[in-house]
């Protein structure tokens, strides 16, 4: 029996790395956006407010990226139905808001990522700039 496991993580290289990408594609599509970061446990990486993002979806980007860690699944596959109670049973930690997508490098699940200020879609958008920044996987717009 073993007692100890080796695991891949996600380094703060990795994440600002992500965080560049995001920026860019966000200046592009030119919706300033609030993105969070976070690691396979739902800690804090990296996070950054752009200029002109609305300050509470700063919560909201930590709640998607949380919960696409958490889930390992992109923050909107949360059922409906479900979305209300589990909000609040979490204290508001997990969202079915897209714009959360799980940071995954093949077999591998090292975080997530939440972004948030544009719509779903522009968020899912910038989203998936931070993943291919990295190598990981991206997902389609819902």
């Amino acid at each position: 029996m073993s007692f100890t496991a080796s695991k891949t993580q996600l380094t703060h290289q990795g994440a600002m790395a992500m965080l560049t990408a995001a920026i860019n594609e966000a200046d592009r599509i030119g919706q300033p956006q609030c993105i969070v970061v976070v690691d396979a446990s739902g800690e804090l990486i990296a996070e950054v407010r752009m200029t002109g993002a609305k300050f509470l979806s700063r919560k909201s980007a930590f709640a998607k990226a949380q919960t696409a860690a958490s889930i390992g699944a992109p923050s909107a596959n949360i059922p409906d139905g479900f979305r209300p109670g589990i909000a609040a049973a979490t204290g508001g930690a997990v969202t079915g808001l897209p714009g959360g997508l799980p940071i995954r490098i093949g077999e591998e699940l090292l975080g997530g990522i939440g972004v948030g200020t544009g719509t779903g879609e522009q968020d899912v958008i910038v989203g998936n700039a931070a993943l291919a920044a990295i190598g990981a996987e991206t997902f389609p717009q819902s």
